[in-house]
């Protein structure tokens, strides 16, 4: 029996067929299209409405089922994580609650179960949220669209009428006939039938903001991007200009549209940081399962107290297991997010912070994101490739006197003409007439008379459609008749100017045109063309900045756009991105996901992308082990950031990238983004500083504990006495949060790798041991004895009880300042307090810590409510040079491990 295959493996295998469909209706003429799908201009009745919406489906965006409330919590509360918190909770009532006759304590069961609550109600809410995406999305699609449909007549069902009616979209099946007009959103993904100077702005589903023009003519050649057709147009795009007729091809969910829509309700995948913390929650997990039966059983034999082993094992196990782990990870956590909102970041998830310090590729939309997303007049040159401003003086009358919607072409020849002392005497001009703009002329003209009464016919356009209407052109500042090699060289020129990134209108003019009030497009004609206007959409002034500093903390940018290729090679060479090897949407589309993830190493710049193209090269990087950002503005981008480890949306991009992100920046500058990572790294730094050096010293303390066991006549330290140094120890760290991180470290991506903690662990912890067995030996045999006059065999019942408590205190001071001054030993690679100091709030709980715990044993009512017994003077003069040794070896210990695997934490 073939295995079920998962919803996403079934929608993909789906999502092929359509563009299929799309790629073969593109291929067809119009007749035979009509043929096919059994349609014509007079539309459905509405049986075959129904066979086909059968067939084929209904038009409306599929939301998600919505997930029971049980499901919410179980997935909220139950992970590796809360599993190691669910057992501390479970350790700490039994031993303080169930067990004790007296004194019954549930402070610590209380503070664990509200560590858990907290957790698992901030997933709640996050999962809550990451919904809001997908129901902006199919908010947009409510509307109506003009459909052709055929009707019986009531009374004599041999008569049928057809009529236009407007309809709600999730009426519309595969096959119908509709009409669209400028205004008018794209209600399906359609195949253009017939059309009038019908212009679509794609920009939601490709990011390019010119409109692009739609024809019926069948496409010639194979294509694998329905996207970059022309008689192909898909829901969620919008009519410009001009009107078609149109047959519906995909509705619903198998368009396009419908396909991020998808995607956006999809569970986000695991990020780093999310794997990182499941994969050391288990190293916990497993050490605790190994250690805790070992000690149990070793102390059940030797000493023969079932109920004390049983209690000194669960004692072990709180102190295997980090218990601040969770605190030290939020603090850190609502610290970065702290400090990045100083910097006007919005921080939506705590945990992308994290994820932006282990970025080492960040991908990046173009246009709103690198770009300025406006439009500027780079150049106006003459047609001899000088700047020239008589033509700016001519762009800026046309443009200032049109009464027409100014566009961002016009508004910026303004902007660059007002820089100009003389554009005061340029207003002085009297408009006489205007002939507006068309997509079908792609042109506009006014006509202007100065104070002479001189008039002029100005007209700027589509350099083609210039050169149609041009019969002369300046070169070497002379009036020339357009000669076919001066038409050559100009449209040899304008190429040079695309293949730069720029757009360019030709401009040109006329002098004394037909008379007032007779003006008309046949005066368009017999004009001088007299240069070039060449306009960009430049780079944020911080993308060059930026990227470069990304570059320096180890952070590739990738360039994923829906733009073509030209504008993006420009605007990538002005920000220093490569662009010897651009991959196009076709490229991808014709790669397997293996083929696709070998290139992707390889190239920076991927152009006419399709969402879900951006997905792929996402995914594809992830799988090759990268931790992947994603920047983006647009509709076309949300998928991609959900796809991704994190999200990034600017400060200009649309409400549903902002909703799909984790990351706003709500300011123009990008070196937010330097600082991003920073702050992420920061924040990996202390956190595995905490993990590491917690687990590998409590796992010297527990192997210790196990070889005293075996030879110790009673328990090495009281449950109580481990309970409490564990808690002074986690007190001290509560301050790691704001330690200081070495510049250094701070230089590459880091990504959590468990097998290094348990590395760690077996190479630091031992070096505890082997000072905590010289230290029992000199409790046990030296000053002990020579307190209580002899050795712990030949006392009586009360002096051994005395004895034991001045080896607990002994080992208890030992052990907590080996502890805590590990804190300082580990934290760096470098010599601690010398080439890499710890931040004024660690070195100050640490030392009150020592301090503190070690004054436990000469107060009266603690050592006796603890079991200890005031130290001898000379105690301290062996606790010193142990704990020197005990530095100098960690300081030698860790050099070999920074030699053997390259780096410590």
């Amino acid at each position: 029996m073939a295995p079920k295959k998962s919803q996403a493996a079934l929608a993909a295998q789906r999502a092929v067929k359509v563009r299929r469909r799309l790629l073969n209706a593109a291929q067809k003429d119009p007749d035979t299209l009509l043929i096919q799908y059994d349609t014509s201009y007079e539309g459905f009745d509405e049986e075959k409405i129904e066979d086909m919406r059968d067939q084929y489906g209904v038009n409306a965006i599929t939301k998600a089922k919505k997930e029971t409330v049980l499901k919410k919590l179980f997935d909220a509360f139950i992970n590796p994580f809360t599993v190691v918190l669910f057992v501390l909770a479970s350790v700490s009532f039994v031993t303080d609650f169930m067990l004790p006759a007296n004194n019954k304590d549930l402070t610590a069961v209380i503070i664990v179960m509200t560590m858990i609550t907290v957790s698992g109600l901030l997933r709640l809410v996050q999962e809550f949220r990451s919904g809001k995406a997908a129901e902006k999305l199919t908010e947009m699609v409510e509307t109506t669209v003009a459909v052709q449909r055929a009707y019986t007549d009531e009374e004599d069902e041999d008569i049928q009428e057809s009529r236009r009616e407007e309809l709600p979209l999730d009426e519309l099946v595969v096959g119908d006939v509709i009409y669209l007009a400028a205004g008018d959103m794209i209600p399906a993904d359609v195949r253009i039938l017939q059309a009038k100077d019908l212009f679509v702005s794609q920009s939601s589903l490709t990011g390019e903001s010119e409109p692009v023009e739609k024809f019926s003519a069948p496409i010639k050649g194979k294509s694998r991007q329905p996207l970059e057709l022309n008689n192909l147009a898909f829901m969620g795009s919008n009519v410009v200009s001009g009107s078609a007729a149109a047959l519906v091809l995909a509705v619903g969910d198998d368009t396009s549209f419908g396909q991020i829509a998808r995607q956006l309700q999809e569970k986000r995948p695991e990020t780093s940081f999310e794997k990182g913390i499941r994969s050391v929650s288990w190293v916990l997990i497993r050490f605790m399962m190994i250690m805790v039966p070992v000690v149990l059983f070793v102390n059940g034999f030797t000493k023969g107290d079932w109920m004390e082993a049983l209690l000194f094992g669960l004692s072990i196990a709180v102190g295997l297991t980090p218990e601040m782990l969770p605190m030290i990870v939020s603090a850190n956590l609502a610290k970065g997010a702290v400090s990045m909102s100083q910097k006007q970041v919005i921080v939506k998830d705590l945990n992308s912070i994290q994820n932006f310090g282990a970025m080492d590729i960040l991908c990046t939309d173009k246009t709103g994101t690198i770009t300025q997303d406006k439009v500027i007049l780079e150049y106006h040159l003459s047609i001899d490739g000088e700047e020239s401003e008589r033509v700016l003086r001519h762009a800026f009358l046309n443009s200032y006197h049109q009464t027409g919607l100014k566009n961002l072409m016009d508004l910026s020849i303004i902007q660059t003409a007002g820089e100009y002392e003389q554009v005061g005497h340029w207003k002085t001009y009297q408009k006489v007439d205007e002939i507006p703009f068309d997509f079908n002329r792609r042109r506009m003209s006014v006509v202007v008379s100065d104070q002479t009464g001189k008039t002029q016919l100005i007209t700027k356009g589509a350099i083609e459609e210039m050169l149609a209407v041009s019969q002369y052109a300046e070169v070497g500042g002379e009036v020339v008749p357009v000669t076919d090699e001066i038409r050559e060289n100009i449209l040899e020129s304008c190429r040079d100017y695309n293949a730069d990134g720029l757009r360019i209108l030709g401009l040109a003019q006329k002098t004394n045109p037909s008379p007032a009030g007779a003006f008309s497009v046949n005066d368009e004609s017999g004009m001088v063309l007299m240069g070039y206007l060449a306009f960009l959409d430049p780079p944020k002034e911080s993308a060059e900045a930026a990227i470069a500093a990304l570059h320096d903390f180890g952070v590739d940018v990738k360039v994923l756009t829906g733009d073509n290729d030209a504008v993006t090679r420009c605007v990538c060479k002005q920000v220093g991105i490569q662009t010897d090897r651009i991959l196009l949407g076709a490229d991808v589309e014709g790669m397997d996901d293996r083929q696709l993830r070998n290139a992707v190493e390889d190239v920076t710049v991927f152009a006419k992308l399709s969402p879900q193209q951006k997905v792929r090269v996402v995914t594809a990087l992830r799988e090759n082990g990268h931790t992947v950002g994603f920047m983006g503005d647009g509709i076309n981008d949300a998928a991609a950031m959900r796809a991704a480890d994190v999200g990034i949306s600017v400060d200009t991009a649309v409400d549903i990238a902002k909703e799909s992100a984790n990351i706003i920046l709500m300011e123009k500058d990008l070196m937010v983004l330097e600082q991003g990572v920073i702050e992420g790294r920061k924040i990996y730094a202390n956190i595995i500083k905490y993990i590491k050096m917690t687990a590998s010293s409590n796992f010297g303390n527990m192997f210790s504990v196990l070889a005293a066991s075996a030879f110790l006549p009673f328990l090495p330290m009281l449950p109580l006495q481990i309970l409490v140094l564990n808690l002074i120890y986690d007190l001290s760290c509560i301050t790691i949060p704001w330690d200081n991180v070495d510049m250094d470290y701070l230089k590459k991506p880091r990504a959590w790798e468990a097998s290094s903690i348990t590395k760690f662990m077996l190479w630091i912890g031992p070096i505890s041991s082997i000072f905590d067995i010289t230290t029992y030996a000199l409790l046990f045999w030296v000053i002990c004895p020579s307190i209580f006059g002899g050795a712990f065999a030949t006392l009586g019942a009360a002096e051994q009880t005395g004895f034991a408590a001045l080896f607990h205190a002994g080992w208890f001071v030992m052990s907590l300042w080996s502890q805590t001054l590990v804190i300082h030993m580990i934290r760096t690679p470098k010599i601690p307090f010398i080439q890499s100091r710890a931040s004024w709030q660690v070195t100050g709980l640490t030392t009150l810590g020592i301090a503190v715990g070690t004054a436990f044993p000469f107060v009266p009512f603690i050592s006796e409510a603890l079991g200890m017994h005031r130290l001898p003077a000379e105690y301290f003069a062996y606790l010193t040079a142990t704990i020197l040794c005990y530095m100098l070896l960690v300081t030698l210990i860790k050099k070999l491990f920074v030699r053997r695997y390259g780096e410590l934490l």
